[in-house]
């Protein structure tokens, strides 16, 4: 296990802001969680985990603890049939490497989430979604290390309490107490059918696609984030920076009759696209204390030229408060924040 002192979180996240951790271990083993939670327990220290950092921000004070780095890499067959496919993927992996291996294999449920920056083991946090797919749609269970049993247990999805960027990772009182190891992924042979979500729909019709396999799916989203999304690894931001809004039926009823669009499910409630709000507000392209507004996609953040998290949150105000005054909703952030201890 690797451990170092005084490391800037600047380094460690795709927002490329943040003060010093007082010590980061990089997570290679089962054995090195728990070299590292010793380690931090006989120091007094505070934890934090992370994967990739790409849907982590951090503070300018830094943080007075200890981030565990997950490294732990790994794929691995449970069972395969001509109609299903179950796979155990290691909480370090990438997860675009997940999604690729699975669409190699010919079998669906994770596509349509190509290209998502980050780690097997962060995606079920934020319970990750993209172009109608979610990953609690596919995920059979999750084996972690319970910081507070001091114990490896595996938690089926059943006890997650999965919704829209919303899990047992990330809200209430056991955000934050597990440490993942891996994931374990269901897939099958049902295709995605159209009709798609919407930019997926309009490369469909634009381009005469036809061919719905996995494979083919992972392409056309691909070439779409690559239109719309910045690479966190060559461009400072962290993704889609907003959340978009989720109506129940009266609500998704009352913003279509205000001209909003809403993406409606099965049970008539609807989805408003945040970035839409944010570029009919008028600030798609806009700079804001050093953070630019994407042209290409306005939910995203770039971090042109700011240096502090002061800064950050200063652009994220003015881009609530204007969407707000706009359109009487409040916009969400979606990357998490590492306290400041």
């Amino acid at each position: 296990m690797q451990i170092r002192e005084n490391v800037p979180i600047s380094e460690l996240t795709t927002m490329r802001i943040g003060g010093l951790a007082r010590y980061v271990c990089e997570i290679s083993s089962k054995d090195d969680i728990i070299k590292a939670w010793n380690f931090a327990k006989e120091r007094k220290l505070p934890i934090w985990f992370m994967g990739g950092g790409a849907n982590t921000i951090g503070k300018d004070a830094g943080f007075d603890g200890v981030i565990l780095l997950n490294k732990i890499t790994g794929i691995e067959i449970l069972t395969e049939t001509d109609d299903g496919l179950q796979l155990k993927a290691m909480g370090g992996e990438e997860w675009d490497d997940v999604v690729e291996f699975t669409c190699k294999k010919g079998f669906s449920g994770i596509e349509a989430m190509s290209k998502i920056p980050g780690t097997a083991g962060a995606a079920p946090v934020q319970n990750i979604g993209a172009y109608g797919q979610d990953i609690a749609r596919a995920l059979v269970s999750v084996e972690v290390f319970d910081t507070k049993t001091e114990e490896f247990r595996s938690i089926p999805r059943s006890k997650l309490r999965m919704d829209y960027r919303y899990t047992t990772f990330n809200h209430g009182e056991d955000a934050g107490r597990y440490f993942i190891v891996s994931i374990t992924l269901h897939l099958n042979k049902n295709y995605l059918e159209p009709p798609f979500y919407n930019s997926l729909q309009n490369y469909i019709l634009e381009h005469g696609e036809t061919d719905y396999s996995p494979m083919n799916i992972r392409r056309m989203v691909s070439e779409i984030r690559a239109e719309k999304l910045p690479d966190p690894t060559e461009i400072a931001s962290s993704g889609s920076f907003f959340k978009n809004i989720y109506l129940d039926q009266v609500g998704a009823d009352e913003a279509e009759e205000k001209g909003i669009p809403v993406w409606r499910s099965n049970d008539d409630s609807g989805k408003i696209n945040s970035g839409w709000l944010i570029e009919q507000a008028g600030l798609k392209g806009e700079e804001l204390h050093g953070m630019r507004v994407s042209d290409k996609a306005a939910l995203v953040l770039i971090n042109e030229k700011t240096k502090n998290y002061a800064d950050l949150a200063a652009a994220r105000s003015e881009i609530i408060d204007t969407v707000r005054r706009k359109f009487g909703y409040t916009l969400e952030q979606e990357p998490v924040e590492i306290p400041e201890k």
